[in-house]
């Protein structure tokens, strides 16, 4: 494989592989899977953990967090470098036919689907994003030990503690400044437009030297 070596991890999870290298694969569509605790360690080798999960794309990575707000939750970040989380492992889903400039349409008008508040531990999460996506890029599901706590929690709530209701991608107050002030009805120009495209977290900057922007929702 051009660009980059896959090593197997030595886990019971076989098909999970970490990305060496540039990691640069064309068309290749990575899940990027990250630990949301350290008991991880010792939940996999029962089959289930608390994970995160972004998908990788034409070089950056995609996920899907929540906040308050009904506007778009999918935000993007450099690859295996999501703020708060600890990278596990990559998969290779497939390969997608869409052109970088069809993928990044497509991604715009998903984002309407997402909402940060629609953001949901069971029925609507970071898992479930990645999944859809994957699907409609016409490449394989998710495997299902990333999300499997997730359906079992929806047949008892109560295995899941409150404080796992959603991701730490959350108060993003750059990002609400932003929305009110565009719901304002004020008017811009196309080239502020564009420039507004990105809104970069300030709280990650405290923690880690990524940026993670969110995507601006278009109409479809």
């Amino acid at each position: 494989m051009e660009g980059s070596t896959l090593l197997t991890t030595s886990s019971s999870l076989s098909n999970c592989a970490t990305i060496v290298g540039d990691g640069f694969m064309d068309k290749e569509v990575f899940l990027n899977v990250y630990d949301l605790t350290p008991f991880n360690s010792y939940s996999i080798w029962f089959g289930f953990g608390i994970f995160h999960t972004g998908i990788e794309v034409y070089g950056m990575e995609y996920g899907f967090g929540a906040h308050d707000y009904s506007i778009s939750g999918v935000f993007e970040v450099e690859p295996r470098s999501c703020p708060g989380f600890i990278y596990r492992c990559s998969i290779s889903l497939g390969h997608t036919d869409m052109s970088a400039s069809e993928f990044r349409e497509f991604i715009e008008s998903i984002a309407s689907e997402y909402h940060g508040d629609t953001y949901h531990l069971i029925s609507k999460n970071c898992n479930n994003f990645t999944d859809d996506i994957s699907h409609r890029l016409n490449c394989k599901g998710i495997p299902g030990w990333v999300n499997r706590l997730a359906k079992i929690g929806s047949l008892c709530s109560c295995l899941l503690p409150d404080s796992l209701e959603s991701t730490t991608v959350k108060q993003l107050t750059e990002y609400y400044a932003y929305d009110e002030e565009s719901d304002s009805g004020s008017t811009s120009s196309s080239e502020s437009e564009e420039a507004d495209q990105k809104v970069f977290l300030s709280q990650t900057s405290q923690t880690s030297q990524t940026e993670v922007g969110f995507i601006k929702e278009v109409a479809k």
